[in-house]
C-alpha cells in the first residue's frame, strides 16, 4: 500500500519553496519620520523603513513624508537639497534636507505636494 501526503501539505510546501526562490520580501514597515526646522525654508527629515527592497524604497517614503509635511505647513512645493541613505541590519535610514515653499522653487528635484500625496496614497505609502 502506497501512502500519499494530503494535497494541501504538498501545495503549501511547494508555494513556500517558490516564494523563497522568487525572493519575495516582507511588506514594508514604515517607521519614524521626524521633521526638524533648520531655519528659513529648510527642513531636515530623518525617516526609517524596514522591508525596502533597495534605496528607491526609502527614497519614495521620504518623498511622501516631505510632501505630506509640506501640505501641513500650508505650502505647495518642496525641493530636495540632499538625501543620505544607509541600511543597518535590515532597517533603511534616510537623512534628508528639503526646502519648502508656497511657490515652485528652481531646480529639477522639486515636488508638487498635492500631486505627490495623491500618488503616495495610490501606492500605499504613508505621508506623515
Amino acid at each position: 500500500m502506497v501512502r500519499t501526503l494530503p494535497a494541501l501539505v504538498l501545495t503549501g510546501g511547494l508555494l513556500t519553496a517558490l516564494t523563497a526562490c522568487a525572493g519575495v520580501s516582507e511588506a514594508p514597515v514604515y517607521g519614524g519620520a521626524d521633521p526638524v526646522g533648520m531655519g528659513g525654508d529648510l527642513y531636515g527629515f530623518l525617516v526609517t523603513m524596514k522591508g525596502a527592497r533597495d534605496e528607491a524604497g526609502i527614497e519614495a517614503y521620504v518623498t511622501c513624508v516631505v510632501a505630506g509635511y509640506t501640505l501641513e505647513k500650508n505650502a505647495g512645493f518642496a525641493r530636495r537639497v540632499t538625501t543620505n541613505v544607509k541600511e543597518e541590519g535590515g532597517v533603511w535610514i534616510a537623512d534628508a534636507v528639503y526646502s519648502i515653499s508656497p511657490t515652485l522653487p528652481r531646480g529639477v528635484k522639486t515636488i508638487d505636494a498635492e500631486v505627490t500625496v495623491s500618488d503616495c496614497a495610490e501606492r500605499g505609502i504613508p505621508t506623515v
